[in-house]
């Protein structure tokens, strides 16, 4: 497993970029400003503060989400290049994304879930661990617990906000094409497929309960399919987001406005978009992070990782039938 510093410093690397091209740029740098001091009011006071208060990163979980809302209202905050449906297409996802997310974080801090830290965070620690940092009470846990944070700031501040801003404050005008509407149906199609797959993980989990079965493992649906079919589906969310901005990028490179610099770095900007939600979902908070603490939990869950695909859905492979553990 690699080192979760190693993991940190990837993220860094891929989100500074694009949040450095947005302020460099003559038309999104007023907007990037905006939201950036936006993004860091937003971290400070839910999550930053939070975790050096209470030593829990879990906070994350609301500035995150809450984050992703405060991109979606930047044209309510400043001009956009067209208020037509590209401006409001984009406008409308980021607002799904983050407030179905930001309503999760809320209730379970209503529930009092945030009073224990997350597993995907203690996975952190551990491989904070074995860097040596290993005292909550030091300065050094507290400093890299805060890094960790700022890393998730600075991709809300660059690299996952790119989408909007080439489509709301971009140089494309006019109606949609052919490839912004078939990436919009593809989003729609993101959305139903890992709604439809938390859908059928709470209904299994009802199940097991009401059964009184006990560390059974989910493979029925799109779970028998893939073992994180509702990662894959925020994946793919993001990256028809990327796909629907493709026009804009090309009026982009067509304008004599930006520098040669700015639409390269906007252009690999998109493609970082992409990256870091893979990241994330993958090995840095996502499936990674949680099937480490699942096999503990389900023995069965190993012969689960050798018939099915970690992330993308596939053909199943050859194996034992699982068995259910009452």
């Amino acid at each position: 497993i690699r080192s979760r510093s190693v993991f940190a410093m990837d993220m860094f690397l891929m989100c500074l970029p694009p949040m450095v091209v947005l302020l460099l740029s003559s038309n999104f740098a007023s907007t990037a400003i905006l939201n950036n001091g936006l993004q860091i009011i937003v971290f400070l006071l839910t999550a930053n503060i939070p975790s050096l208060m209470t030593g829990r990163m879990s906070y994350v979980d609301i500035a995150w989400p809450w984050g992703l809302i405060t991109i979606g209202i930047m044209p309510f905050l400043s001009d956009v290049q067209e208020h037509g449906y590209r401006a409001n297409l984009v406008t409308a996802a980021y607002l799904v994304a983050g407030g179905r997310m930001a309503l999760g974080g809320g209730l379970a801090f209503l529930a009092g879930k945030l009073q224990t830290e997350y597993p995907r965070y203690l996975y952190q620690r551990m491989n904070w661990a074995k860097a040596g940092i290993t005292d909550e009470n030091s300065l050094g846990f507290k400093m890299i617990m805060q890094k960790e944070i700022i890393v998730q700031c600075l991709a809300n501040m660059g690299a996952l906000s790119m989408p909007l801003m080439v489509q709301a404050y971009g140089y494309k005008t006019g109606e949609l094409t052919w490839l912004e509407v078939f990436g919009w149906t593809l989003w729609l199609v993101s959305i139903a497929f890992e709604h439809t797959a938390d859908k059928q993980k709470k209904a299994f989990v009802k199940d097991c309960l009401e059964k009184n079965v006990k560390n059974a493992v989910c493979d029925v649906g799109l779970w028998r399919y893939s073992r994180h079919p509702n990662y894959f589906g925020e994946w793919m969310v993001w990256n028809s987001l990327v796909l629907t901005s493709l026009p804009s990028l090309l009026a982009l490179w067509e304008t004599s406005e930006e520098s040669f610099l700015v639409k390269c770095g906007m252009t690999s900007g998109l493609i970082t978009t992409s990256l870091v939600m893979y990241q994330c979902l993958v090995n840095y908070t996502g499936a990674v992070p949680a099937e480490f603490y699942t096999v503990q939990k389900r023995p069965e869950y190993v012969k689960y990782q050798k018939m099915v695909n970690m992330f993308v859905p596939g053909p199943r492979k050859e194996g034992e039938k699982l068995q259910k553990q009452s």
